[in-house]
């Protein structure tokens, strides 16, 4: 099973492919957008308060 960072990691790779869509593009941009989001979501609910 991937983790949310390597499901980033794998998402940053395929924007590098020079044989995808506009439409491919749009959607894993999307895609990477939220899983950035969600990742720094389970990153804030994770840090103690100071």
């Amino acid at each position: 099973m991937t983790t949310l960072h390597d499901h980033i990691q794998m998402l940053r790779a395929e924007l590098t492919s020079f044989h995808l869509s506009h439409r491919e593009r749009r959607q894993i941009e999307r895609e990477l957008k939220l899983a950035c989001a969600q990742f720094a979501a389970d990153r804030y609910d994770e840090t103690p308060p100071a």
